[in-house]
């Protein structure tokens, strides 16, 4: 099987920007989503943030990659509008195969439906990324294949039952009784908690003092 997951990994919104330097993040950081994963990942990593999440309309169909880096920048320019002076973090996390995308499930069949594609396959958790400072907009994005192990029905739905499904793209949680669906990873585990820790710290060095 053959699949794409080529995507961008940097741009400037916009074009007057020219070739700004990095940003560099002051403590104040604003995270623009109500992700509890990434409230955590943050908080582990010692960065100081504060949360407001964004009310935006996400786009649901195009190259995953695009997807992913645009509803990004959407999250982030939603709330850096109403606060220009600080800091937006914008993260937007989406699950793929060929192309493919399997976001949140409308409800539990919908979720059954999407493991079901996902079991006995590799696909693709790619995270864009979107930070705003002073009118100033860098985005990347990465991306973690992940390998399910063969699920039948009964399976899927003993999963299912745990709840973790509600709210998460591709249907399931890795950091936890998702795990057990999970054969093996290749790239960042934090990417597909929802927050690539190593994306974010390269596009904004100073974020951790490096």
């Amino acid at each position: 099987m053959r699949w794409d997951c080529s995507f961008p990994t940097s741009r400037a919104r916009d074009p007057r920007l020219g070739s700004a330097p990095r940003i560099l993040p002051p403590p104040g950081l604003i995270l623009a989503s109500a992700s509890p994963q990434r409230r955590e990942i943050l908080t582990r990593l010692g960065v100081p943030f504060e949360v407001r999440p964004a009310d935006v309309e996400e786009l649901e169909q195009g190259p995953p990659g695009e997807v992913a880096i645009e509803n990004a920048y959407r999250k982030a320019a939603a709330v850096a509008a109403s606060e220009p002076a600080a800091t937006v973090l914008g993260v937007d996390t989406v699950v793929a195969i060929a192309g493919r995308m399997y976001g949140k499930p409308r409800d539990r069949d919908h979720a059954h439906q999407t493991l079901s594609a996902l079991a006995g396959r590799r696909h693709v958790v790619i995270s864009g990324i979107c930070l705003i400072q002073a009118g100033r907009v860098r985005t990347t994005a990465a991306s973690t294949v992940v390998e399910f192990r063969p699920l039948d029905a009964q399976a899927i739905d003993a999963y299912l039952d745990a709840g973790e499904w509600h709210d998460r793209a591709g249907a399931y949680a890795i950091q936890d009784r998702g795990a057990l669906l999970v054969r093996g990873i290749e790239g960042d585990y934090l990417n597909v908690v929802g927050l690539p820790a190593a994306a974010l710290v390269e596009l904004a060095p100073g974020l951790l003092g490096a």
